[in-house]
């Protein structure tokens, strides 16, 4: 383990890599979205991107897909297994449904 990290990096954050990655935002009627993707690596649950060189401002009305590079931060078994945990609880909170009671509703009639 090299880096000022020692034993805390080894638990909470693993190695950093350094790969090409492939940008393609857009900004339009149809669609509004922003895609990276990393190339030649495989992304587990509680890694982050870097992404470099991206443009500040894309005009309405524009889309551009580029080439650059990108850091990939690796994550730790347990800041792995702590994002796993987690996402459980937040998927379950897309099975909450709510129903308003029936004088919540105004009919005109």
């Amino acid at each position: 383990m090299n880096g000022r990290w020692g034993v805390g990096r080894a638990i909470f954050g693993g190695e950093t890599l350094e790969v090409p990655c492939t940008v393609d935002i857009e900004r339009t009627a149809d669609s509004f979205h922003a895609y990276a993707v990393p190339e030649g690596v495989f992304l587990r649950p509680g890694d982050q991107v870097i992404v470099h060189g991206t443009p500040g401002h894309v005009a309405f009305g524009e889309r551009m897909t580029f080439e650059t590079r990108a850091t990939v931060l690796r994550a730790g078994p347990l800041t792995r297994f702590w994002t796993q945990w987690v996402a459980i609880f937040e998927l379950t909170e897309l099975y909450h449904c709510g129903f308003e009671p029936k004088e919540a509703i105004a009919w005109n009639a």
